[in-house]
This record gives C-alpha cells, sequence and structure tokens, in this order.
C-alpha cells in the first residue's frame, strides 16, 4: 500500500505543475545554513530552498559554519552526518553550547539509532536521503512552526535583576520599567539572549534591522551606548557590554576584578 504522505505529496506536486509553479511558496522566509560535503547535493538543496524563498547559505565544511554562526544569524540549520572535518552530531553539540536554532538533520544514515542519537541530542526533525523537493519544503516549515511555539514560552525571563517580557516588550529592574525605544529594546534582548557571545555587527544588523545596511555603524553604536546607559550595563553592575574593534559587540558579566582586567572598549 502506498504510504499516504507519499501519496499527498505527489498530489500537491500535481497541483503545482498545473498551476505552473515549481515549489510550494513557504509560509516564512528564513535564512537556512546549509552543510552538506556533496557539492551537488548542496547545490541541489540551495536551489530548492531559493525556490521555496528562503535565503540559503551554504557550507562545506563543518569549522566554516560554526565560524559563520558566530558572525551570523540563521533562523535553521540543515545539517549532513558524515562531513570531511567532523561529524554533523559533533557540529549538533557544538552549535548548541550557545544557540537553540532550529536544526534539521538530512543524511544518508538511516539506522534507528542514528534516528534517536540526533533527536536526544535536540536536532528538531531527520530526513533520510534521498529526499524529494516538497517533502523537505514541508519539513522546513514544520520546524519552524514547532520552534516558534517552543520560543512563545519564552516570552518572559530573567537574568540576574533584569526581567524582560516580550510580549509587552517590556523590561524592568525591580519594578521600575526602563524607556526603550523599539529597536533599543530588540538589541537589549538579543545581548541578554548571547550572554558571552561576540556578536559580529553583520549579525546584530540582521537580527535586529532585519537587513544589512538599514542602519549605519554609527547609529548602531548609538543605540547601544544607549542600552548600555539605561540599564546600567557597566562593570559597577557586574556587566560589560563591549565593542571589539573590527568586529562587534559582547555582553559579558564580570566581577569587579576582571572589569579591571577587562577595560571596556567605546567604539
Amino acid at each position: 500500500m502506498d504510504d499516504p504522505a507519499n501519496a499527498l505529496i505527489e498530489m500537491l506536486a500535481g497541483s503545482l505543475r498545473k498551476t505552473g509553479l515549481t515549489t510550494l511558496p513557504s509560509p516564512t522566509r528564513m535564512r537556512i545554513a546549509i552543510l552538506e560535503d556533496d557539492r551537488s547535493q548542496l547545490e541541489l538543496f540551495t536551489h530548492w530552498l531559493t525556490l521555496a524563498q528562503h535565503h540559503a547559505v551554504s557550507f562545506e565544511r563543518g569549522e566554516d559554519l560554526m565560524v559563520s554562526i558566530g558572525q551570523e544569524r540563521f533562523e535553521m540549520l540543515i545539517l549532513d552526518w558524515n562531513l570531511p572535518d567532523a561529524s554533523g552530531i559533533d557540529i549538533l553539540t557544538r552549535v548548541r553550547q550557545t544557540s537553540k536554532v532550529p536544526v534539521l538533520f538530512c543524511t544518508a544514515r538511516g539506522e534507528q539509532d542514528d534516528v534517536v542519537q540526533a533527536l536526544r541530542a535536540s536536532a528538531h526533525d531527520y530526513l533520510i536521503k534521498p529526499v524529494r523537493r516538497l517533502e523537505l519544503s514541508a519539513r522546513i516549515d514544520s520546524v519552524a512552526r514547532r520552534a516558534n511555539k517552543v520560543h512563545t514560552k519564552d516570552e518572559v525571563f530573567e537574568v540576574n535583576d533584569l526581567r524582560v517580557d516580550c510580549m509587552a516588550r517590556a523590561m524592568s529592574r525591580q519594578d521600575t520599567l526602563f524607556n526603550l525605544s523599539d529597536k533599543d529594546f530588540d538589541l537589549a534582548v538579543l545581548f541578554l539572549r548571547n550572554i558571552g557571545r561576540l556578536l559580529s555587527r553583520r549579525y546584530i544588523h540582521e537580527a535586529v534591522w532585519g537587513t544589512i545596511g538599514a542602519v549605519t555603524s554609527r547609529a548602531l553604536d548609538t543605540h547601544v551606548s544607549q542600552i548600555r546607559s539605561k540599564l546600567g550595563l557597566i562593570p559597577n553592575n557586574g556587566w560589560q557590554l563591549k565593542g571589539v574593534y573590527g568586529h562587534g559587540y559582547r555582553l559579558e558579566q564580570v566581577s569587579g576584578d576582571e572589569a579591571w582586567k577587562k577595560p571596556e572598549v567605546m567604539l
């Protein structure tokens, strides 16, 4: 008996061909990193994601992806398992040290133990090659929806004495509300969700303004200065929001002694 899911996919594909379309547009456009060492497979996946109106960024080596993750913003990762410099599981483990970004495995390894290992390592889904275009697109959309539901549970969070209510777009300390503009609030949340992580200017631009070039470097520096001042992100309060020349910014929690060793850089 045919798989009902496969039958549905074929039915959708037939409907698309009749209307002259080649793929289902995704309800949410995302910036997606693809890690795949087979160049022909990588080009195919990139083409499929582009057809679905996603922005696909391709990588053949795990280390290159890890460097880019520290500098750019991705809404999802698609990982192969067998890579020339690392395994997909190794990459996932490293990613999870700093990020909750949704991860979809797409690999030829189809043993049950492999699937279980990936899911237990916090992958969101697992696809076994060969993969069909519409199925990949549907899985991406499904992972995105589930990840968004999980994220909404974290609408209110606290970091030390700072309380952040993302739904109300409010930030307070000991019941005292801060007067923040929309972009200052988004920027502060970005730093508080990435404590200790160096965020490149490109990453910050994409995460807060949605595109590169939407704000000048000087304007970004002004926003950083404003939230540093308004939120009291200074060494005397146990914080240091410092600029790293030529790279970006990092928010760190520091003690008084550490603050003397790591002077703040004002960009």
